[in-house]
């Protein structure tokens, strides 16, 4: 059996304006206002209305699900009913779910990585109507403890790149099952390197669906008599923003030129019906799909990403703000709450709008708390929320500090020292300002704790932050 799978990561750092909500004028987005309303034109909606995502194995960044729904409620509405569909023809649906924040797990704490998949679960089951089978790690970044995390919440497999395996000769062919502490296990799907890497980087290999399939699919089979999936892993963008009309392309290969040369489209979910894995392998820990160096850039300077030294100093001056924050947040609400953390972890369901704040600390504390109090344990929830986005991994991607996505995680921390100064009267805003000084940008020389500061200000001058995802 000649079985592959197209999975497409669906995912754009946030725009919204920290403080508002609203995304700001985009002037390169042109004719659109912004880059959310161009990139659907040309990516989500075209790509919903040729029924490709009823074909593909895809994961959509729960902030950018969000966009959908609000500004196009019929293409998010027909984006579930695709996966619904092979849930219905099938028993298992097509798309996976994906870990919130797009947060580089290897270097979180046990506490954000459990936090992380859990409100990636809860915004899925929300969504799609069902639990997830899969999720997308970000930047499919992994270590031993990630895994751990997925298959404590239940999650069965994830995707990876065949450089993160620990092997000399992978066959990609196949799943694997990677052994955890504990007895457990997660299965993992390695995709197909080059081709992955063609469909993503060499527009001229799409141009042509019936070609692609010829002389670049068919060809990746090993003509053995087993059964055989070949997985092409890419940035869903690809089809249609990133390379123009290849929604089209998409279609093509889905439906119709693959056919015509006897190989059948399927996703992880269906496969694993038919075929378990029978081998085990271990993983490369702290690697990731778009940085060969582990995950370095993430955290320092690195050669992905040149004129990066910024970076360093931005994650410890994170690291030790979000410490500052956990130690707060748990004394504080530990004093009511048995369980800060595990309350925190079902913050997910506030916002996913599926319950008020109110009814969530009464579940978890079995009482009703004065109203003063509830509404600090209310103030430190949303504070955490902010904690999370700070850690947005887009923050870190790119060479320059001077960009609206490290801007944006340092407006996610002000926020956090506003809404935690509000609840306890601790201001935690010297520290923060101390250790971001150091982060300078390498082209226009703009500081990190100016950033913070100017965000700081807005907050602490009137301006009120957006209540719409952490929650009323």
């Amino acid at each position: 059996m000649y079985a592959f799978c197209i999975h497409g990561h669906f995912y754009q750092p946030p725009r919204e304006d920290p403080l508002t909500g609203q995304i700001p004028a985009e002037e390169g987005a042109a004719p659109y206002a912004n880059w959310n309303e161009r990139i659907h034109a040309e990516c989500y909606r075209p790509n919903a209305e040729a029924r490709n995502f009823e074909q593909l194995s895809f994961n959509f960044g729960p902030t950018v699900m969000k966009w959908v729904e609000i500004h196009d409620p019929e293409t998010y509405r027909n984006i579930l009913a695709q996966d619904q569909t092979n849930v219905q023809r099938y028993g298992v649906g097509n798309a996976i779910a994906q870990a919130y924040n797009h947060t580089i797990l290897p270097l979180s704490n046990y506490r954000d990585k459990v936090t992380q998949v859990a409100w990636g679960i809860t915004d899925f089951e929300y969504r799609f109507g069902r639990k997830p089978q899969g999720m997308w790690l970000p930047e499919t970044a992994v270590d031993l403890e990630t895994l751990s995390v997925l298959a404590e919440q239940g999650i069965e497999f994830t995707i990876l790149a065949p450089w993160q395996a620990q092997a000399a000769n992978l066959d990609t062919t196949q799943p694997y099952r990677v052994m955890l502490s504990g007895g457990e296990s997660i299965v993992v799907f390695f995709y197909h390197q080059s081709l992955s890497g063609s469909v993503s980087f060499q527009p001229e290999i799409t141009a042509n669906a019936s070609r692609f399939v010829k002389t670049h699919l068919a060809p990746a089979f090993r003509p053995v008599q087993q059964p055989q999936l070949i997985l092409v892993a890419s940035d869903g963008e690809l089809y249609g923003h990133h390379q123009r009309e290849r929604e089209k392309f998409l279609a093509n290969v889905l439906d119709g030129a693959s056919s015509e040369a006897g190989m059948s489209p399927t996703f992880p979910a269906r496969w694993l019906k038919e075929h378990r894995p029978t081998r085990s392998i271990e993983i490369r820990e702290d690697t990731s799909w778009s940085c060969h160096h582990g995950v370095r850039r993430w955290y320092e300077e690195c050669p992905c990403a040149q004129e990066g030294r910024w970076k360093v100093h931005l994650r410890r001056g994170m690291d030790r703000l979000a410490d500052h924050l956990d130690q707060i947040y748990f004394r504080h609400v530990g004093a009511y709450v048995p369980d800060p953390w595990r309350l925190r972890h079902a913050y997910g369901e506030v916002l996913t709008g599926q319950r008020p704040v109110d009814e969530l600390i009464f579940e978890h504390t079995k009482r009703r708390l004065p109203k003063p109090v509830a509404r600090q344990i209310t103030l430190l929830l949303r504070a955490q929320y902010e904690r999370q986005r700070m850690f947005t991994s887009c923050g870190w991607f790119f060479d320059d500090f001077d960009r609206i996505e490290p801007k944006n995680n340092l407006a996610y921390a002000a926020q956090a020292v506003a809404l935690t100064q509000q609840a306890t009267g601790l201001d935690l805003s010297d520290k923060a300002m101390g250790d971001l000084k150091s982060v300078v940008s390498p082209s226009s020389g703009l500081r990190g704790d100016q950033v913070f500061g100017t965000h700081l200000g807005r907050v602490l001058g009137g301006e009120t932050p957006s209540k719409s995802l952490a929650g009323k």
